[in-house]
């Protein structure tokens, strides 16, 4: 998981919830999550939406 512990913008922690967003948002619509979780800042809703994962992708090259 590569997900950046702090909101770039705001500062606020949003490494800690990021795993049930990720559960959430498969059963849910995304502005319903945001809204379960609290994550009300745009800034903040950002690192969640624009997070890719690709850490499987790099593994593949590991010596």
């Amino acid at each position: 998981m590569m997900v950046p512990v702090r909101c770039f913008s705001c500062g606020k922690v949003v490494a800690e919830d990021y795993e049930k967003f990720k559960e959430l948002a498969k059963r849910k619509p995304t502005n319903e999550v945001f809204k379960e979780l609290g994550i009300d800042r745009p800034c903040c809703r950002r690192m969640y939406l624009t997070t890719v994962e690709f850490i499987d992708e790099l593994m593949e090259y590991q010596k």
